[in-house]
């Protein structure tokens, strides 16, 4: 663990910080959605100068206060995934309406809403740190809310996409992509943590719910990469191909 952690300290904090000013630069008035993923980069920053203080020798003092910090980045990278999927859902889905609401302003007013509820559930988490017990069902429960979210707003926008014609070919693969990476992030990632939390006697599970979710900062720098078109499009372009042709092999010839 200790030399998983700092290979991922060593290779991630640079990217990070690269892809943070590169996102900076595509914030425009009519393409907000990189303000998300700006703010979920920077509470990847928050967990890793926790885990650099993790695997440095410190007193417990500040071990603790470094563990709130660390609680504090996880669970605002949840809901800020929660807020990529939700923008990435009114495009597609409500378009009109969504086009005529988005600004820089509302999105960062929607991103100071969540770090304020991040916050305040540190402050509750510390609150009843007395009882064991109840930490651990706050933390799960704090963890599981977006599930459900994430799955609506990935069927919503498939069956939206399926009856769009205006929507080009490539932006309905790089949307369902984002969908699909940030499910597929928090179900690998943070799913784990929530069965340590509602049953915390198992060895194993912990050791995996631990490794899985100190390489959350790297996961989320795919959501970066989806968010360039470029590369990333023949990538999706070659695999929807691939995925035609095995179809048409398959099917049985009329």
């Amino acid at each position: 663990m200790y030399v998983l952690t700092c290979i991922i300290i060593g290779i991630d904090l640079p990217l990070t910080l690269v892809a943070i000013y590169a996102l900076y630069s595509m914030v425009r008035s009519d393409h907000v959605a990189p303000i998300y993923v700006i703010n979920l980069l920077i509470a990847d920053i928050l967990k890793l100068c926790s885990m650099i203080i993790d695997v440095t020798p410190n007193n417990e003092q500040i071990n603790a206060i470094f563990l709130c910090i660390y609680h504090f980045g996880l669970v605002a990278s949840v809901y800020f995934m929660v807020c990529i999927a939700l923008e990435r859902y009114l495009v597609i889905a409500h378009p009109l309406w969504y086009r005529c609401r988005r600004t820089i302003k509302s999105s960062v007013v929607l991103c100071v809403l969540v770090w304020v509820l991040s916050l305040l559930s540190v402050c509750v988490v510390l609150f009843v740190h007395v009882v064991s017990v109840v930490t651990y069902i706050i933390n799960a429960v704090l963890l599981l809310l977006p599930f459900p979210l994430l799955i609506f707003f990935l069927t919503g926008t498939i069956r939206a996409l399926s009856a769009s014609i205006s929507v080009p070919s490539d932006e309905k693969r790089r949307t369902v992509g984002v969908l699909v990476l940030v499910l597929l992030i928090y179900t690998l990632l943070f799913l784990p943590s929530i069965m340590v939390f509602l049953d915390t006697n198992y060895y194993i599970v912990t050791i995996v719910s631990q490794t899985f979710v100190r390489l959350n900062p790297l996961e989320d720098l795919f959501l970066y990469v989806f968010m360039r078109k470029g590369t990333i499009d023949k990538l999706l372009a070659s695999v929807c191909c691939c995925r035609m042709d095995s179809n048409d092999i398959s099917s049985p010839s009329v």
